[in-house]
């Protein structure tokens, strides 16, 4: 294949000017034949240009060989339509939806061009199923139980579900665009605010796109500390996700255990970073606070009983036939929806796709301490509940191999300028999968974009694909198997 691409790697940056400029056809054709290789559209997105015209910049994805691949085009004067790359690649079906709302840029042929997070009015409205016994259910934004505001829509005939349709955008914040406008200081305070259950995994991305900006290089100390409260983030949010199938499915014990191990979680969390979420941890040039020795020998004894207590629920929970029962076969996304539709996370590999960015596009601690990719076959409940408990196991592993042998050195660095009309890459593997951060600098060295992905942006679909046929009574079950964001949607 032609080399008219930049080839980058995960924590780089580079200037602006070398990211390959195509005409459309050539952007488009280059794309498909990626994709048809078997790489993934793992980013797609526009940046205004000084002088006013639209450039749209694809990131390619290809795990196997570690590589992350840059194309863009720039639309002409006066355009108000691309081609649509969606009827041919489903990947870029939410990609071109943003693109539209965000700079009123059309995607021309796009097969359902509704807003992505504003309000629905038109002919852009809910997609609508016709016929005897047909009817329509209609769930939030506003919910029965204290959850963030989104709006489902299901079509069904009795029971079983023909189609769901998620619309979202309820809290819209605005943080990509505040990102260039607030001081350096507030930044960081929207990165952590983007998702509440994910405050170090945006937080160690957008630190780690600025420091990939300056000449500041973190130690082996800083990356370290950042790579315990990461993996504790992912216990704690894990252990609750498991706690909350069993509380679905009725199985109390199990709830109230899995609820009890996640407070451990946190807690350790807490002593580790001063607040129960790692707020106030992680920033530019390292981390605000350092592990002593006793802490290390007190959190290792912690760690070793939790991983014993996980054990234990985990057996009872995943060995009773009832449990099985309710998990397996239900809400079921399959290997093709996965490539098909790019999913992330652990809803991918519970359907066998091993994508991990920890061992895909390493950074920090994760260069030296590698984690195995947990999977699972069936694209099920059960797959997806499995696949947080073997990553629970892996993660307390990694943590008890890593504060064994924690590096030295200064837990925080200056980071200096950034760098003029440059642009960097921040991937990190957070507990719903792979979060994307894209900084774009100009000519004053001041950020003129900040393109934020969160893992849920891809796997709504997956939500409403994956119930398809079930009963409407199973929908609170697969909802809570995603558990996805809706602030991390919303942005």
């Amino acid at each position: 294949m032609p080399t008219r691409r930049l080839t980058v790697r995960n924590k780089q940056r580079w200037e602006l000017g070398r990211v390959p400029i195509l005409e459309e056809a050539l952007f488009r054709k280059r794309i498909l034949e990626e994709v048809a290789s078997g790489a993934r559209l793992a980013n797609f997105f526009g940046l205004l240009e000084e002088n006013g015209q639209l450039r749209l910049f694809a990131l390619l994805g290809e795990e196997e060989a570690s590589n992350l691949h840059f194309y863009s085009f720039r639309m002409p004067k006066g355009a108000l339509s691309f081609q649509s790359l969606t009827p041919e690649l489903p990947q870029a079906y939410g990609f071109e939806r943003e693109i539209a709302e965000q700079f009123s840029m059309k995607p021309e042929g796009h097969p359902w061009l509704k807003p992505l997070r504003k309000p629905i009015s038109g002919d852009t409205g809910f997609f609508q199923a016709k016929g005897e016994e047909i009817h329509e259910v209609a769930v939030g934004p506003v919910h029965a139980g204290i959850i963030e505001p989104g709006h489902f829509r299901f079509s069904c005939h009795g029971e079983e579900i023909l189609n769901l349709e998620i619309h979202l955008g309820y809290q819209h914040r605005g943080i990509e665009k505040m990102m260039p406008e607030v001081t350096p200081e507030r930044r960081v305070l929207l990165a952590e605010s983007i998702a509440g259950d994910t405050v170090l995994g945006h937080a160690i991305a957008y630190c780690s796109a600025i420091e990939s900006l300056t000449t500041c290089h973190i130690s082996p100390r800083a990356e370290a500390l950042r790579a315990v409260a990461l993996e504790l983030e992912r216990l704690s949010n894990h252990t609750g996700d498991l706690g909350a199938l069993g509380a679905d499915i009725g199985f109390l014990s199990a709830s109230a255990y899995f609820g009890r191990v996640r407070g451990k979680f946190l807690n350790l969390l807490m002593e580790l970073t001063g607040n129960r979420y790692g707020r106030s941890f992680c920033r530019p040039g390292g981390v605000f606070f350092d592990m002593d020795s006793k802490m290390i020998d007190n959190f290792k004894r912690r760690l070793e009983i939790a991983k014993k207590d996980i054990q234990e629920i985990s057996d009872l929970f995943f060995m009773r036939p009832s449990v099985l029962s309710r998990l397996e076969n239900t809400g079921v996304v399959s290997a093709e929806m996965v490539k098909q539709w790019g999913f992330v996370g652990p809803a991918a590999r519970a359907a066998g796709y091993a994508h991990d960015v920890r061992m895909d596009y390493p950074h920090g601690m994760y260069r030296f301490h590698q984690i195995p990719i947990s999977l699972g076959n069936n694209g099920d409940v059960y797959s997806r509940a499995m696949v947080r408990w073997l990553e629970s196991r892996r993660s307390i592993d990694f943590l008890l191999e890593l504060l064994e042998r924690m590096p030295k050195g200064e837990i925080l660095t200056p980071i200096g300028r950034l760098k003029e009309q440059h642009m960097a890459l921040s991937m990190v593997e957070g507990w719903r999968g792979e979060i994307i951060h894209m900084a774009v600098t100009g000519r004053d060295s001041q950020i003129t974009r900040y393109k934020i992905k969160d893992p849920s942006f891809h796997n709504w679909r997956a939500l409403e694909l994956a119930v398809r046929g079930e009963q409407i009574s199973d929908f609170p079950l697969c909802n809570k198997s995603f558990n996805l964001s809706y602030a991390g949607h919303d942005l």
